[in-house]
């Protein structure tokens, strides 16, 4: 029988609400309430996340600057340096068991990979990997990163696609940790290609679902979330 994973789309959401809609949806998975594969989908308001690698050269601006300026700031537990979520980026959250597909995050984090450069590549954008780097990249500018977290092989974090996103919320950090990185997005290389943009996030959600399924060999069935003891709602 085919795995099927059930995409959820929570629109756009401020970020610790969602945060902690994933952390018990992981509690979910393990004590068994749980017992089927989600990809959340949804557009957060500003917000600088500090991943465990975070360096203090990353954050140019105090976080009370940041404050000010209008972005959340919130310590995570997923691996990698800072990063910006901010309107216009599509955020995907998988909550999946490595176990029930293969349990190597290398591979893992591969497959986020791959789901983004499948997904680019229907939206007519050549992306690709960057060698020591993880993330998508589109001729040299970052277009795509990726942070997970996996407690007892069920993943939380996961992958964010700057598609519409203002390029200039990105300055107020290092991003990723890495010097000089020039940020790009769908909107951005698709206007360079002369592309009708019209219902572009909706084209990029589409094809980042279709990129989720063939990257992990899934069906993907969109649906609500699922019905659980002590997992709220959230409201759109």
């Amino acid at each position: 029988m085919s795995r099927v994973v059930r995409v959820v789309d929570l629109g756009r959401q401020p970020y610790l609400p969602v945060l902690e809609l994933q952390r018990r949806l992981v509690r979910a998975r393990l004590d068994g309430a749980l017992n089927e594969d989600l990809l959340l989908l949804v557009e957060h308001d500003p917000v600088v996340t500090l991943g465990r690698g975070t360096r203090q050269t990353s954050l140019p601006l105090p976080e009370s600057v940041l404050r000010e300026r209008g972005y959340e700031v919130v310590e995570v537990e997923r691996g990698g340096d800072v990063t910006v979520h901010a309107p216009g980026q599509l955020v995907g959250y998988p909550i999946i068991d490595l176990q029930q597909h293969k349990p190597d995050l290398h591979w893992y984090l591969r497959q986020l990979e791959e789901t983004m450069i499948r997904g680019l590549a229907d939206l007519g954008i050549n992306a690709e990997r960057n060698p020591g780097k993880t993330g998508v990249w589109v001729g040299g500018r970052k277009i795509g990163s990726i942070g997970v977290h996996v407690k007892r092989w069920v993943t939380l974090h996961g992958f964010a696609l700057n598609v519409t996103t203002d390029l200039r919320m990105f300055s107020v950090v290092v991003p990723c940790g890495i010097d000089g990185v020039v940020m790009t997005s769908v909107q951005n290389e698709r206007r360079s290609g002369g592309s009708d943009d019209s219902d572009l996030w909706g084209q990029t959600r589409q094809a980042i679902i279709e990129g989720f399924g063939a990257a992990l060999s899934v069906e993907m069935e969109e649906g609500n979330l699922p019905t659980i003891a002590g997992v709220e709602h959230i409201n759109r």
